[in-house]
């Protein structure tokens, strides 16, 4: 991992939550200056993926059809799911699961840059935490894009991360739940 000390999260923004019933869906959105096609690239290709994103595939997701299997980042155990791609429409909407949870991009062409939507299932108690840890990981996404990487933050690491713990916070005021206190004493860095 790179020197993590330049970077610093914006605000939380950019989310919204879903609900029905007891399914709520995290929908997160981002503008990113980089075309349809190297944004896709980064969602589907193993090398870019292990980059920015908080789970390994040990193939293309460019494919439907395509078997996969992925690997959260720092699980305390081995957490490897087996997912098969069901929508593979480049460089414009994709889906599959990952651990249980539904995921669909979907790519915008927006001037000369993409509109990047994310829709992923996820249980209440968690939505904020989630949603911290994808700003998080847009924000290196469009950073390794930009030819500036800083290297993947993601899983334990980035709860460790000063900036995760305020956009915890700042996610669950805006979505109107309870601040979850995960980890408790994260050290400040």
């Amino acid at each position: 991992m790179t020197d993590l000390e330049p970077y610093a999260p914006g605000p939380a923004g950019g989310a919204r939550i879903q609900k029905d019933g007891d399914k709520w869906t995290l929908i997160l959105v981002r503008e990113l200056r980089h075309p349809p096609e190297k944004v896709w690239q980064a969602l589907t290709d193993p090398a870019h993926l292990r980059e920015w994103a908080p789970f390994d595939a040990d193939g293309s997701l460019g494919t439907v059809g395509a078997t996969v299997n992925l690997t959260t980042v720092g699980a305390p155990a081995p957490r490897v799911t087996e997912t098969t791609v069901t929508r593979a429409d480049a460089p414009n909407a994709l889906e599959y699961n990952w651990g249980g949870f539904h995921m669909r991009w979907e790519l915008e062409a927006l001037g000369g840059g993409t509109r990047l939507t994310l829709w992923t299932n996820i249980g209440h108690r968690f939505i904020a935490m989630g949603a911290a840890g994808w700003h998080i990981c847009f924000d290196v996404l469009d950073r390794l894009l930009s030819g500036t990487p800083i290297g993947r933050i993601a899983g334990p690491e980035a709860m460790k991360f000063a900036g995760w713990q305020r956009l915890n916070g700042e996610y669950a005021k805006q979505f109107g739940i309870e601040t979850p206190n995960w980890p408790p004493n994260a050290p400040e860095r």
